[in-house]
């Protein structure tokens, strides 16, 4: 994912859009189904964005970024990743314009997808069963319907226009000049009510030439897979992580007595197929992991620490427990207590990956949530924000914290010498520190050189 600082800029200016016209109604639908989606600071970017542009109107004035930054009372890094989720999930488009060195934007505002499409869509509806729970999703459905109106025992008695009206004979005249001025203009276009956007899938990432290889046209003739079937297919592949090989049989499992396929068929195929994969669990919506730092491009090959300073920004907190475990799977209770510290202390992903390897290791690697938790608010505390300032703050306080493991009282002497010796991480034991630095503490007179030689061997490297 690209960084921010190479997207925008504070002083570039941007200019609010809408793609039709936006009405009440959206709102409760973005509110209420959007938001569980995409978060808080989403729907606030978006709902700031809106009020931008005044009533009826389709464009706004002109701003900078620091208006969202100050309106939000958000960081350029959190504006950017909050646009990023609203383009993923289809509610903005972004335009970008470069002059002289200036750099302006269009954000133009995507109305959302109607209940009924929403609801059938095959994927947000799903994200969204999965975020919430049945009971809510339930009262959510039968907020946004309603009784139908029952006309079977009623017969339409409805005028046609030429009942009602007559027209005068002179009228042909004006038709022309009529017809004429009621073009827009360059440049203009009328206010009106646009069709919500789909989800912008990159339909490259399923192989339609492989899937069909493995259905002859007897089996299933070319002609069922319509834009809605290949639509649906993308979606399911993207969604339950399905192969072109294996929804194959799906789709052969989805036919009905028309020679079509069935979408309500494929769809409960592809999530029966997904059940019986993962022992009865929904996906879930998550974003992408985003690298806070970026590794320093140079004409020379990456050096060991770089290359372990940019795995650890990259990689999520889960595949990282995983490649410590050999590849094994997490468990759910460790994964629960690395989420329960990354939400409650909001540290950065990279920030995280040190302190999972750092306590793992000094607790016989086993992911002690209390010990996890009292060096998190810490680093917190010192506003640590890369891995780079993790792993430099972990070697000062060192002592610090292994008073903390071996549960001694602050009061007590720090430079008292360890109980037993303790295997570290490889970027812990290697010599100097990384280029990122952090306001100096009250333990940086630990001799760390002098209690490093006492340590024993080197920890293998957890990293493919």
């Amino acid at each position: 994912m690209k960084k921010h600082w190479n997207e925008i800029q504070p002083i570039d200016q941007y200019t609010v859009a809408t793609h039709g016209m936006l009405q009440e109604y959206d709102r409760k639908i973005i509110t209420f189904l959007y938001q569980p989606l995409i978060g808080a600071v989403p729907y606030s970017l978006f709902m700031s964005l809106w009020g931008e542009v005044e009533e009826n109107r389709l464009w706004s004035m002109e701003s900078a970024h620091y208006h969202l930054m100050n309106v939000l009372s958000l960081n350029l890094q959190e504006v950017y990743e909050a646009r990023l989720k609203l383009e993923g999930i289809g509610l903005l488009k972004v335009y970008e314009k470069k002059n002289d060195g200036e750099r302006r934007f269009v954000y133009e505002l995507q109305r959302p997808l109607s209940p009924q499409e929403f609801f059938h869509d095959g994927m947000l509806n799903v994200y969204l069963y999965q975020k919430i729970g049945r009971t809510h999703y339930i009262r959510l459905k039968n907020f946004f319907t309603d009784q139908a109106v029952e006309k079977d025992q009623y017969s339409e008695i409805t005028r046609s226009f030429q009942d009602v009206f007559t027209s005068e004979q002179n009228i042909n005249f004006l038709q022309h000049d009529a017809n004429a001025d009621s073009g827009t203009g360059s440049g203009r276009q009328f206010i009106q009510y646009e069709k919500g956007s789909e989800l912008p899938l990159d339909k490259v990432d399923f192989d339609f030439q492989l899937l069909l290889s493995g259905l002859s046209e007897a089996m299933v003739p070319r002609k069922a897979f319509t834009v809605n079937v290949k639509e649906t297919v993308i979606k399911l592949s993207y969604l339950y992580g399905i192969n072109p090989l294996q929804m194959k049989n799906l789709v052969l499992s989805s036919m009905d007595s028309e020679d079509e396929i069935d979408l309500e068929m494929l769809r409960k195929a592809a999530r029966d197929w997904y059940q019986l994969q993962t022992g009865d669990q929904l996906p879930d919506l998550a974003a992408r992991v985003s690298s806070q730092r970026e590794v320093k491009k140079t004409d020379k090959p990456l050096t060991k620490e770089d290359e372990l300073l940019e795995y650890l920004e990259t990689t999520s907190p889960k595949d990282v427990l995983a490649d410590i475990s050999n590849g094994s799977n997490p468990s759910k209770s460790d994964l629960q207590a690395v989420e329960e510290v990354l939400m409650s202390q909001k540290l950065p992903i990279g920030v995280m990956n040190v302190l999972i390897q750092y306590v793992l290791l000094k607790t016989d690697m086993k992911l002690t949530k209390g010990y996890m938790e009292k060096i998190a608010s810490h680093w917190a505390r010192k506003k640590v924000t890369t891995a780079g300032q993790a792993m430099d703050l972990a070697k000062r306080e060192h002592q610090q914290y292994l008073d903390w493991a071996q549960g001694k009282k602050e009061n007590k002497s720090r430079r008292r010498k360890p109980i037993r010796t303790e295997k570290l991480p490889e970027w812990f034991q290697e010599g100097g520190s990384t280029d990122e630095k952090i306001p100096p503490s009250e333990n940086d007179d630990y001799d760390f050189e002098a209690e490093k030689k006492k340590l024993e061997e080197e920890l293998k490297n957890f990293r493919k």
